[in-house]
């Protein structure tokens, strides 16, 4: 007989031998050539035959007498498999499944017994669960549907159970948790820095509005400040976002001074920002009228741009694009809101204890910004421009008058913001301590 090994795996198999005894001789060269199907070096020649015809998708047979000692085939089928989508509409939920592999008769059913735990539309979670049967289609077992809130149903199929599906309904289960970040200053941008630290985006404006009294984000703040944040998330059953995060904690220092923040409601009043003491941030104004400005023109004498000599600058140049908000600096009262031809559009407003702001070179005034019109700090009451024969280019020229006289807004020192009274010093230092404790836990 012949040694030849081919390549049709097909032909492996030995044949059983006939009953009788083995010459040495033949035993010795059958042992031979199993050990060089099975060594390396013969490898070279049989593994990639063995592994496509392995990998094949076949049925379970089993040996056929015909072919004695011929090796079955088995495959390797999961039993169950999941299949999910995040529908953003629950009248997709039908399609989705038929999409899965669902039968169209079952896909209507488990629709028309999910819906109803649904109501009200919107976005789901869908998660089927298929058992593969022998000839290849997918019989489901098992479909969850819900909402963000972890509200919804369970079907189960179920013979015993009408129309063979069980229905378990979802309660709705929401948690809030403390989520803190640190980082550093780069040289790029208080955003970058943040979002570097693994910081969510939506909490960088509310961060920086925070601290609106207390750093001038564009000549105070250098590389190497540290920062933290600490917000609240509610989170569903499995711990997925639910909504955005929530600032509760604000903390800067640089290397001349330092702020830790608490934002906090009082009794029947609005949510702001407290020191560790219970002292409001809020002063008499803010330090600039617009965000993420450059400071182009310092308050006091300089040669005018324009005009070519000496004179008095009675106000602070910030750069900033063409449509940038400008907000009141303080609260009061609109007394000025017309065409200049220096300064373009004019809007002045009027304070407290003798103190005015005048904005210039705007490109249209707030909606409602009319002569005798409140407004409140931090209102928008502007567009900034680059209107008026003095302008030499998109800015905002901003001025503070106390008594009738200018003054340099950049050197304006007000009282400290006032302190919680009685009750709500109480409940702040409660939720002010329940925030460190969090902090700390979270940092582990």
């Amino acid at each position: 007989m012949s040694d030849t090994i081919g390549f049709d795996p097909r032909t492996w198999a030995v044949p059983s031998p006939e009953p009788g005894p083995v010459p040495e001789s033949a035993a010795m060269a059958t042992g031979r050539s199993r050990r060089w199907i099975l060594s390396g070096g013969a490898g070279l020649f049989i593994a990639t035959p063995i592994v496509a015809w392995l990998g094949r998708d076949r049925k379970v047979t089993a040996p056929s007498p015909s072919q004695p000692g011929r090796a079955a085939s088995i495959r390797a089928v999961p039993d169950v498999v999941e299949r999910s989508a995040q529908l953003d509409d629950v009248r997709r939920l039908e399609a989705t499944l038929l999409a899965q592999g669902v039968g169209r008769d079952e896909a209507a059913l488990l629709t028309r017994a999910a819906l109803p735990h649904l109501a009200g539309g919107g976005a789901i979670s869908e998660t089927v669960s298929l058992r593969l049967v022998r000839d290849g289609s997918p019989e489901a077992l098992r479909l969850q549907v819900s909402r963000a809130d972890s509200s919804g149903v369970v079907l189960t199929r179920d013979d015993r159970a009408r129309a063979g599906w069980a229905s378990s309904p979802l309660a709705r289960t929401l948690e809030r948790r403390l989520v803190a970040a640190r980082g550093e200053m780069n040289d790029d941008s208080l955003y970058s820095s943040a979002v570097t630290a693994g910081i969510d985006e939506t909490l960088i404006p509310a961060f920086a509005q925070a601290f609106v009294f207390d750093f001038d984000f564009q000549r105070e703040i250098h590389a190497g400040d540290v920062f933290e944040m600490a917000a609240e998330q509610t989170v569903n059953a499995s711990g997925a976002a639910v909504g955005s995060p929530a600032l509760l904690y604000a903390s800067f220092t640089t290397a001349e001074k330092a702020r830790a923040l608490y934002r906090f409601a009082p009794q029947g009043g609005k949510p702001g920002w407290f020191d560790g003491a219970g002292r409001s941030t809020v002063r008499s104004f803010m330090r600039t009228p617009v965000d993420g400005a450059r400071v182009s023109s310092r308050f006091g004498l300089r040669v005018h741009p324009v005009q070519g000599f000496v004179k008095m600058h009675k106000g602070v140049d910030f750069a900033v694009p063409m449509g940038t908000p400008v907000y009141a600096a303080g609260s009061g009262v609109v007394t000025a809101a017309r065409f200049t031809e220096s300064g373009g559009n004019m809007l002045i407003l009027r304070h407290d204890k003798g103190y005015e702001t005048r904005y210039l070179h705007l490109e249209r005034f707030g909606q409602g910004i009319a002569e005798g019109t409140a407004v409140a700090q931090g209102q928008q009451v502007a567009l900034s421009g680059n209107g008026g024969h003095l302008s030499t280019g998109p800015h905002l020229h901003y001025e503070v008058h106390l008594n009738g006289e200018p003054i340099d807004p950049l050197a304006l020192h007000t009282e400290d913001g006032q302190a919680l009274p009685g009750a709500d010093l109480a409940a702040f230092r409660r939720e002010r301590d329940r925030i460190d404790v969090a902090r700390a836990a979270h940092a582990g």
